[in-house]
């Protein structure tokens, strides 16, 4: 009689029950070759083959759909030498709302903004195929510095003393998703439902290599609209960022770390790194508070969070069930381009979990530093 293999530990952290198809898709994960350890974050949800909230640890497999196709996607924010009452009124509002279209595309930039060559760290590094290297040049030259659309946004904020704050929340683009496109077409189906590549294999190198130019990418790109943003205030406003301030995290990723006394590689897909004392950031919606967080350390965590609120309705239900009305309920004291409204639902707060009960259902993983309310908030569709 053959020795059954025992499923790997699994911890979880949920703010409610989890649906059907989210539990389905984690008992898959379970039973995929070398997976050691999971983690289920408090803003699980169905996306792909791996869920989103979700921290696994393998020895030596590595699966880029525990990675997810918008790799180094993350969160930076920082505060302004300003009072969160400079946008109080509709017309300083409107004035920065209509700077942030010219100076922060959501999509591509144009010839007139187009920016110069990529950083050096950047433009220097190495791709694993020349077809990358050419897209680096390309898609990754045009959308540098650039939102991209679903649930990227950048949000100005007001701490609980008033003061004002940048939140941005985006990744690798383009290049991200044809990173993970490129390497999942190169792996042998005979892997099975879950393709995966050895980290010490050629493959396997290659696609690490690209990772980590993929999350330089991706911070890079959040930096320059940081820069950006602070360059426009300074010109309405003459106010500046304090640099001293910077929060910075990403939430896509695999990398090597230490767990339970050996090296594992540990994959998060929208579950962000959450060691001792770690900074980090979790945003709620588009009309409910985000919270700038320290990480406790938590080890069945995989010292991980969540990375949000998390979806409580698909993109599809959020259009069936919330009207513009509701929509403009939800959103009566946050400033937005009101023209893209409809377009807008499927982001409405009501489709997102309830982030407070996210936050409590993680006080073994996080401790809250500073809450934030939304001020204004800019999104692409």
């Amino acid at each position: 009689m053959s020795e059954s293999i025992p499923c790997p530990p699994i911890h979880r952290w949920l703010a409610e029950p989890l649906p059907r198809d989210v539990a389905k898709s984690i008992d898959g994960l379970l039973s995929a070759d070398d997976v050691r350890h999971v983690a289920i974050m408090p803003d699980v949800h169905l996306a792909g083959p791996v869920c989103i909230g979700t921290a696994i640890a393998t020895t030596n497999l590595i699966y880029p759909a525990a990675v997810g196709g918008d790799i180094g996607c993350g969160m930076a924010a920082i505060r302004f030498d300003a009072s969160a009452e400079l946008l109080s009124d509709e017309e300083a509002a409107a004035a920065v709302m209509a700077g942030l279209y010219r100076r922060v595309p959501t999509r591509r930039h144009s010839a007139a903004t187009m920016p110069g060559a990529l950083p050096e760290d950047l433009d220097a590094a190495m791709l694993s195929d020349p077809r990358l290297d050419k897209l680096k040049r390309r898609d990754g030259r045009v959308q540098f510095g650039t939102l991209g659309r679903g649930n990227h946004f950048l949000e100005f904020q007001a701490d609980q003393q008033n003061r004002l704050w940048l939140m941005v929340h985006s990744g690798s683009r383009a290049m991200g998703q044809a990173i993970t496109a490129h390497h999942l077409s190169r792996i042998d189906i005979a892997t099975g439902p879950l393709p995966h590549l050895a980290a010490d294999a050629d493959a396997g190198r290659a696609y690490l290599n690209d990772v980590e130019w993929a999350r330089r990418y991706a911070r890079w790109n959040r930096l320059a609209m940081v820069a950006a943003v602070s360059g426009l205030l300074s010109e309405l406003f003459g106010i500046e960022a304090v640099d001293t301030s910077l929060v910075e995290t990403d939430h896509n990723h695999v990398r090597c770390e230490t767990h339970f006394g050996r090296q594992v590689w540990v994959h998060r897909k929208g579950a962000q790194p959450a060691r001792l004392d770690e900074p980090g950031i979790i945003p709620g919606s588009m009309g409910t508070a985000s919270f700038h967080v320290a990480g406790r350390g938590c080890r069945e965590a995989l010292c991980s969070s969540s990375h949000g609120a998390g979806r409580k309705l698909s993109r599809v239900e959020a259009r069936r069930q919330v009207s513009a009305r509701q929509f403009r309920d939800q959103m009566q004291s946050v400033w937005f381009d009101h023209r893209r409204e409809r377009a807008l639902l499927d982001e409405a707060p009501a489709a997102y979990k309830d982030i407070r009960a996210v936050m409590r259902a993680q006080k073994e993983l996080t401790r809250i530093v500073r809450e934030l309310r939304p001020v204004l908030s800019y999104k692409g569709v």
